[in-house]
Order: C-alpha cells, then structure tokens, then sequence
C-alpha cells in the first residue's frame, strides 16, 4: 500500500510518499511545494492545489494522510492554514482517493517521538525510519512522518479517524484499539 502524507501549509506545503511493501515500510519520495508568499491567498491555493494533482499523477498513492488541526494563537493564522488544508482534502478527494486525518501528536507518537516533540525531533525519526540522510525541510519529514502514523495505524489494524458510518461500539473499540497499539515500530531489519 502506498499512502501520501501531507503537511498542510499555505507557503510551504509538504507531501511524502511511503510504501509498505511486504511488512517493510520504503521511502518513495517527497517534496515541498513553495509558493509565492507575496501572492494573493486566491492564487497560492491555486498553485497548491495544481501541485498536489501533480504529486498524486506522479507517485499513484492508494491513500491520503493528512495531518489535522491543531490550535493556534492566532486565529487568522489557523485560518489560512484551514484554506490550505481544505485545497489538501479537495485534491484527493478530485483524484478519488481515500482521506485519513490524524492528530499532530498522534503523529509525532507514532515515528517515536514525544506527542510534544519539536519538529527536528521528528524528522531524525523519520530520517531513521526511512534510512535518510537529513531532509531539507520539516514540511517534507512532518508530511512522511503523517504517512507513517497511516501506514502504522492501518497495519495493526486500528481504524483511523474520519471513517464514516461507525458506530458508537466500534469507536468504542477503534480508541481501546488505539490505546493499546504501540506508538511506533522499529524499521525492518535489511
């Protein structure tokens, strides 16, 4: 299975791209997709959303994690990024592709890091977990480390947030499921 991560963000964008193939979870590729930070609002999403069309041509991922919400100070800071979020949901959804969401300390948990690491913390996981040298940004470790938590989650079996029609015992079950699965693996041995 190959999810696509990504790390909503209305300058910087970032997506990763992770395979589990055969139990052994291989890098496929990343990037960070910038945009003029002095362009409009209307046009940054634009070139965002064309971006991330291309990105999924590109690698064929069988699924979309996204990173979700999370809570800033500045509310019109929380807004932009929940315009860059929603051109992340659209694109997907216009490629056909399934949607998962996962909390940002769900993620950082899940590539062994603490649920309030900082994000260098995160990508020298990742950078581990994947066998990277370093990676240029923490928009492209932070979208990897997204679809790590999927991959992760989606083999222990453990469903993920945002799946429709659950009802109240299997998300009753889904959060014991989830307390009980560790917060990450160790890579495979190669």
């Amino acid at each position: 299975m190959r999810v696509l991560g990504i790390d909503p963000g209305s300058r910087f964008m970032g997506y990763g791209v992770v395979e589990d193939r055969r139990g052994r979870l291989v890098h496929v590729g990343h990037g960070v997709i910038k945009v003029d930070p002095d362009a409009a609002l209307e046009l940054r999403l634009k070139s965002l959303h064309e971006a991330l069309l291309e990105a999924f041509k590109l690698y064929r991922p069988a699924s979309v994690a996204v990173e979700g919400v999370f809570t800033f100070r500045n509310a019109r800071s929380a807004l932009i990024l929940g315009h860059a979020r929603g051109v992340a949901l659209l694109a997907a959804a216009q490629a056909g592709l399934s949607v998962h969401e996962y909390a940002p300390a769900k993620v950082k948990r899940s590539v062994g890091a603490g649920g309030s690491a900082d994000k260098d913390a995160v990508g020298r996981m990742v950078c581990t977990f994947l066998d990277l040298e370093e990676l240029e940004r923490s928009d492209a470790s932070d979208a990897l480390a997204v679809a790590l938590c999927h991959l992760n989650h989606s083999r222990a079996g453990v469903p993920v947030a945002g799946t429709r029609g659950r009802t109240r015992a299997r998300a009753t079950q889904a959060k014991l499921a989830d307390k009980l699965t560790p917060s990450y693996r160790r890579p495979e041995a190669r």
